[in-house]
């Protein structure tokens, strides 16, 4: 089943993250968020929410707080902030467009399973929601910039309202680090792989104490040629269509031989 397409002119908009309330993405998001309609919520983490992937905050209670006009903060993950909006603070009127970011850092490849901005974008889609997820990628000084979100997210939003949406839809959209001027185009592309995974880290406190550190991927390179990797590596902006719905189907008729 399809959605309609969208009058942005219209729309209601939800606007979160993983970084958290304070985050400088955010504010940027928020800021061209408000370049497309005048109805621009934010419900965002109290605080960081990196790599909680669409975890649920089952064991405690959570906590909305009102931090001005459509503006809110929840003690929780992603995917609470999500469900709070829709079934309490916008629940008189429910968001036509989710959008998540802007992510300090991308959302590349493997990223997509850890990744707590792209997973409020899935609770957007469970919802029935159209959702875009926003990651700005590092330059090599560790450092996100957001000039390019700046220059091409609103028209990006702005094509992908016009399409119809099917059942479980979700973009993922990755900004390089690049100037505006060296961006090498829109691309769409698939999810790749790293050629290197995660990595874990032993290392020792200041008392010789030795610890265990999960770190980042230790390279962001691929020999993918059209993934998401490859086209923000070159300076291009990276779109790339993600779906809920994880069945391998090619082996659905080696597991029925099997179990048959």
């Amino acid at each position: 089943m399809a959605s309609r397409a969208i009058n942005l002119k219209r729309a209601r908009i939800l606007v979160t993250n993983d970084d958290g309330i304070n985050a400088p993405g955010l504010k940027v998001l928020v800021k061209l968020a408000k370049t497309l309609s005048d109805d621009v919520w934010v419900v965002a983490p109290e605080s960081e929410q990196s790599a909680t992937s669409h975890s649920l905050t089952l064991r405690r209670p959570l906590r909305e707080r009102r931090l001005g006009p459509k503006r809110f903060s929840v003690d929780g993950t992603p995917t609470d902030c999500v469900l709070v909006a829709h079934h309490r603070i916008l629940a008189d009127r429910l968001p036509d467009l989710v959008l998540s970011g802007i992510n300090d850092g991308g959302n590349l490849a493997e990223d997509v399973t850890y990744s707590g901005t792209i997973a409020a974008t899935m609770e957007a889609a469970l919802l029935g929601i159209p959702a875009i997820a926003f990651s700005q990628r590092r330059g090599e000084d560790g450092i996100a910039r957001w000039k390019v979100p700046e220059a091409f997210l609103p028209d990006i939003v702005r094509r992908l309202v016009k399409m119809r949406w099917t059942k479980d839809l979700l973009v993922n959209v990755n900004f390089p680090a690049v100037a505006p001027e060296d961006v090498t185009g829109i691309e769409v592309c698939r999810q790749g792989r790293r050629d290197e995974g995660t990595t874990v880290n032993e290392t020792f406190d200041p008392s010789g104490r030795r610890f265990l550190w999960i770190g980042g991927y230790q390279v962001d390179t691929s020999e993918e040629r059209d993934s998401d990797l490859a086209v923000t590596a070159k300076g291009g902006i990276s779109v790339t269509p993600l779906h809920l719905d994880l069945t391998h189907r090619a082996s659905m008729k080696s597991l029925r031989e099997v179990f048959g």
